[in-house]
């Protein structure tokens, strides 16, 4: 699993999170990091923020697509914004969740994410 978020103290608990839930976890800074040659190597599931400075988290989405990567992706968002919700869950998208998230519903979308799989 990939978390793409470039608040430090964020994707560090996320990362810590997904960890206690038994999924290994890599954390990106960013998503020019993340699309980085073997930067999703082996991901089954990521989780990225919205809002980013360079690449933000719909135009990673659409990146990966035209990759043909399709693995399950979990939006977070401090600036919940219905027009990129109804954007990014037609793109395909498990989750948006805003900021902060509890643990239970990261861990709830995560779930069904990888079910599906």
């Amino acid at each position: 699993m990939a978390i793409v978020d470039d608040d430090d103290a964020v994707r560090q608990a996320t990362v810590s999170l997904v960890r206690s839930l038994g999924h290994d976890a890599r954390g990106f800074a960013s998503a020019e990091d993340f699309l980085r040659p073997g930067g999703d190597e082996g991901v089954d599931c990521l989780v990225t923020d919205v809002h980013m400075p360079g690449i933000d988290g719909t135009d990673l989405q659409r990146k990966l697509l035209e990759r043909g990567r399709t693995y399950p992706i979990v939006f977070v968002s401090g600036f919940l914004d219905d027009a990129v919700r109804n954007s990014v869950m037609a793109a395909g998208a498990f989750c948006y969740l805003g900021k902060p998230f509890a643990g239970d519903a990261l861990a709830s979308c995560l779930e069904r994410a990888l079910a599906a799989r």
